[in-house]
Parts: structure tokens; C-alpha cells; sequence
């Protein structure tokens, strides 16, 4: 009785964990820019990921991080299984001064919960005229 336990145990842990990998497994989710200047135009983070479910994933949508300064441009079209893919975020500095933390989320078509990628840097004031 105490195997049939142990066994059903490690089972359910394993099933979490592989819930919890979801289906996309990206090569990073968060990227430093390093240090940029607020008028030296916007900045681009490329989040590449692979389909390492088994069945098709979209990504239905990826928030722009609550302003107008991050953009984010991804394909809507399934993922197949070991498809690769890239998430692209452009981040606007013209606003923004000294240490800078956004996030944005993704929704997919396989889960209820979304998916944060992350980035940050510094920005160095304009200079002015």
C-alpha cells in the first residue's frame, strides 16, 4: 500500500511539473538592453521559444505592458510541435529616465494562465539643446 502511494505521489508531481513547463519553452524570458539613451530611438528584444508540446499552440495575444512605449509583434498562426518561433518587443526610452523594469504577458490558445517575459535596462536622459 505504501508503494501504491508513493508511486501515485510521484506521478501527480511529475504531471504538475510538466504543467507548470507549459508548452512553449523560451531560450530566455528576461532580457537586459543594457544602457540606451532616451532619444537614441526605440529598442528591440527578440524572445525566441520552441513548441515542445505535443500538440499546436497559438499565442492568442501579448500585452503591451500597460503604455504606449512597448510594442509587441508575434504570429497568431499555430505553432506546431518542436516549431520554433520569436516574440519581438520594441520598448520606446524617450520617456523614460534611469532604471527601467517592464513585463509583458502572453495568452495561448493551451492555457488559462499567461506566460511573463520580462526586460529591463537603464536609460540615459537626452541631452539637452
Amino acid at each position: 500500500m505504501h508503494r501504491l502511494i508513493t508511486s501515485l505521489l510521484a506521478i501527480t508531481l511529475l504531471a504538475i511539473t510538466a504543467l507548470a513547463k507549459g508548452p512553449l519553452t523560451f531560450d530566455s524570458t528576461n532580457i537586459d538592453f543594457g544602457s540606451v539613451r532616451a532619444d537614441g530611438g526605440p529598442v528591440t528584444m527578440h524572445y525566441t521559444y520552441t513548441n515542445t508540446s505535443s500538440a499546436p499552440v497559438a499565442i492568442v495575444t501579448v500585452t503591451n505592458g500597460g503604455c504606449g512605449c512597448t510594442r509587441p509583434e508575434f504570429s497568431p498562426r499555430p505553432i506546431k510541435p518542436g516549431e520554433k518561433g520569436e516574440i519581438t518587443i520594441t520598448f520606446n526610452p524617450s520617456t523614460f529616465r534611469g532604471e527601467v523594469s517592464r513585463e509583458v504577458k502572453v495568452q495561448l490558445s493551451s492555457q488559462k494562465s499567461r506566460l511573463k517575459l520580462r526586460f529591463s535596462g537603464s536609460v540615459i536622459p537626452a541631452k539637452k539643446k
